[in-house]
């Protein structure tokens, strides 16, 4: 049994990305929101959320995280728990704004667990770890977009966390480049998610496939040469 505390989860909400990598076993879950649910062209209903965590969980997620929505304390609230309701293995995101945080300490104390999610700033993880929130999601590209250090500005949260002996993890998001999961990773971050492309580039090392192939010629080459013994 692996016994790693290492999370990875795709960020997409493309059903064809997830018959492709799911059966890696690699990926803990799959995590979306209205974003991706309208890059994929899936509509942000409960009843097609249903469906999504559903199939999901048929192609072996162990965990979906789906985002309520709603421009009141009440709708997000509502939202929040229907898709709790859909499987105890949803995990309700619900975005760090001052709104989202009433929103979800109600779900939180209902034993519903939640992503606090779109988080830019260092101390905005206190806020997560307040409320006992299960992960917080920051973005990491999108803070290198701004003007910040990604790299440095996850790093920091991670040490806040650690630091007030908080159980909630951070669920990096945004990745562009492979290279920050290693980064991160070195720097005690173990929970991750990430488009179908970042998985594509775990897998793309040339060296990896000329030895492959090198391995494969050579069976080949005493396979024949056994045959004609």
């Amino acid at each position: 049994m692996n016994s790693t505390n290492l999370r990875l989860y795709l960020d997409t909400a493309d059903i064809a990305a997830w018959e492709t990598w799911l059966p890696t076993e690699i990926f803990y879950g799959v995590t979306c929101n209205p974003l991706l649910l309208e890059q994929a062209q899936v509509p942000c209903t409960l009843g097609s959320l249903t469906q999504l965590a559903t199939t999901a969980f048929e192609l072996g997620a162990q965990e979906v995280q789906l985002q309520a929505w709603g421009e009141t304390k009440q709708a997000l609230i509502a939202t929040g728990q229907a898709l709790a309701k859909i499987d105890p293995r949803v995990v309700v995101k619900v975005p760090i704004t001052q709104l989202g945080t009433i929103a979800a300490a109600a779900l939180i104390a209902a034993d519903i667990r939640v992503t606090m999610t779109a988080v830019y700033e260092v101390p905005q993880i206190l806020i997560a770890a307040a409320l006992g929130a299960d992960y917080a999601a920051p973005y990491l590209g999108r803070i290198n977009d701004a003007g910040g250090n990604g790299r440095k500005a996850l790093a920091q949260m991670q040490h806040v966390l650690n630091g007030v002996q908080s159980s909630t993890r951070i669920l990096a998001a945004s990745i562009r480049d492979v290279n920050d999961l290693a980064y991160l990773a070195a720097q005690g971050l173990d929970t991750f998610t990430f488009a179908p492309r970042i998985a594509t580039a775990l897998f793309a090392s040339e060296q990896t496939a000329a030895a492959t192939a090198a391995f494969e010629w050579a069976a080949e080459a005493m396979g024949d040469a056994a045959a004609e013994d």
